[in-house]
């Protein structure tokens, strides 16, 4: 939604950055009354950080179907409100993000697994240490049984990015448009199948969301035609 950045505290006359803390109380007196100032913009990155220390700490007390439990947890709050555009500036689809929305869906799984293959639990280990530093395992490492799991959580990485894109770009060029359809056209495939694809192919969308990403930041053309390039694939 559009909002504006700068609030000042009708109590003490302080000033901040709502695009910073998300809120409208005053960091200086704590006074719920504020007014915002200046501009609208566009703004959904909220100041979201993922947490799964809670969930590490619990590793070697708890069984691992509860440790998995907590951090699909702690990555869906991330997911929930974390976004894309900052103060009206389109950001970088970041690994932290795919990191989290892909711990959501394997923690999930897990704690619903009556038995845990070894190579599933390390997967599972090696995304919850590395999700916050936006560490993913890569394609060729995603076991049999997270295939699903890696490809919902491109689709649905992807579709929160275009989504966002669209709040700045409510108008996109015919070329544009025509690889924003081939990427819709392949998120739908890959939900179809419930995300059950080769893994190297689920990372083909994340490229090109983000070629598409960097050609609307930037105007470059070269980084949409090689969007469309891996589209065409």
């Amino acid at each position: 939604m559009k909002i504006r950045g700068r609030r000042e505290c009708r109590s003490c006359g302080a000033q901040w950055s709502y695009y910073e803390t998300g809120s409208v109380t005053c960091p200086e007196c704590g006074s719920i009354h504020s007014r915002g100032l200046g501009e609208r913009a566009e703004h959904t990155a909220g100041p979201a950080q993922l947490d799964l220390s809670g969930a590490r700490a619990t590793l070697d007390a708890e069984p691992l179907d509860t440790v998995a439990e907590r951090a699909a947890d702690a990555a869906a709050e991330y997911v929930r409100k974390a976004g894309f555009v900052h103060a009206g500036e389109l950001q970088p689809l970041g690994e932290t993000y795919l990191a989290a929305a892909e711990l959501r869906r394997v923690g999930t799984t897990l704690s619903r697994s009556l038995r845990i293959a070894e190579e599933d639990r390390r997967y599972f280990l090696s995304l919850l240490g590395g999700a916050e530093d936006g560490e993913r395992p890569p394609p060729e490492e995603v076991p049999e049984g997270f295939r699903a799991d890696r490809g919902l959580a491109v689709a649905a990485a992807t579709d929160a990015y275009v989504s966002d894109l669209r709040r700045v770009l409510a108008e996109p060029g015919p070329d544009l448009a025509a690889v924003l359809s081939a990427l819709r056209a392949r998120r739908k495939r890959l939900e179809a199948l419930d995300g059950d694809v080769d893994p190297v192919e689920a990372e083909r969308l994340v490229h090109a969301c983000r070629d598409i990403g960097t050609a609307v930041r930037e105007s470059d053309e070269a980084a949409l035609a090689r969007a469309q390039q891996r589209l065409d694939v």
